[in-house]
């Protein structure tokens, strides 16, 4: 006979949710402990908006830097995720192979390859660009606008 969990079970891992009762000590006052929440409660909120896709922020993110910068090199599309030149080949493999880009000969250099948004790419980042700035702007509804920019000026002090 199968078990089902309770809905009573509660938080499931990697959850923003505070446990009654615990003490958290300083963790709070630390941020790396408050931008891992908050990174775990827009992850959520990110994969609710892309729910059903297999779409993960790195492709996401791959997806926009594509559309933004058409013919980008598969180099710099694995600088600007931060990855080595190994997770840009598999990434771009991923997305090539759902026919989402496409590589072609850049007009600068016939000997290098340029990365470039399929027309269902550019359709797909369009649906996903609306249904995640939907989901951002829900997420981030607890702050004014005046705060939302100052949030996002101060993150981009911590990470230039």
């Amino acid at each position: 006979m199968k078990k089902t969990m309770r809905s009573t079970r509660g938080p499931r891992p990697g959850s923003t949710a505070r446990v009654e009762g615990i003490d958290y000590g300083n963790l709070p006052v630390h941020f790396g402990y408050a931008l891992k929440r908050a990174q775990i409660a827009a992850f959520e909120a990110f994969a609710r908006a892309t729910a059903g896709r297999p779409i993960t922020p790195p492709r996401y993110t791959a997806l926009v830097i594509l559309e933004a910068n058409p013919g980008i090199s598969q180099t710099v599309l694995g600088e600007v995720l931060g990855t080595a030149r190994s997770g840009a080949m598999m990434l771009t493999n991923w997305l090539v192979a759902r026919g989402l880009a496409e590589r072609r000969h850049r007009p600068d250099d016939a000997r290098a390859w340029g990365l470039y948004l399929t027309r269902h790419g550019k359709a797909i980042v369009g649906r996903l660009k609306r249904s995640v700035w939907q989901h951002d702007q829900h997420f981030g509804a607890r702050l004014g606008p005046a705060e939302r920019r100052e949030l996002l000026r101060l993150l981009g002090k911590l990470a230039p």
